[in-house]
């Protein structure tokens, strides 16, 4: 079963299982759209490890740049590389293809004060 937790900062990770030390980053849906066309990312080396709440990356789009945080603290396990010839990926499937990273979790109870599908949802009806 995947388990797919949020961000207050609008990234996503995914494990995919509730043991799993790994997870898969990106940024949301309801964050691509805010940023519009995004025209390039800047990730981070493979092997650089990340503390919780670091950035950890930058998306640039005509709008504006935006720093990425990690939702967790660990080392980073692998990149998308389709996003160097393909940034807008990240626009047409931003919690799927669109992926930033993968993280190998230093410690997945990190994770624990995270939003659901659901809370995510009622988080963004706040924001209006």
């Amino acid at each position: 079963m995947t388990t797919l937790l949020f961000t207050r900062d609008h990234e996503w990770i995914r494990r995919d299982s509730a043991d799993s030390t790994d997870g898969t980053i990106g940024i949301t849906h309801y964050a691509q759209d805010q940023l519009g066309d995004i025209v390039f990312i800047e990730l981070p080396e493979v092997g650089r490890a990340v503390v919780k709440g670091e950035e950890f990356a930058v998306i640039e789009s005509v709008k504006a740049a935006s720093e990425v945080y990690a939702p967790a603290s660990g080392t980073i396990a692998a990149v998308n590389p389709a996003l160097a010839d393909s940034p807008a990926l990240v626009n047409e499937s931003a919690e799927a293809d669109g992926w930033l990273i993968r993280l190998t979790l230093a410690n997945p109870a990190e994770l624990d004060g995270l939003f659901d599908a659901d809370g995510y949802q009622a988080y963004l009806a706040e924001l209006g």
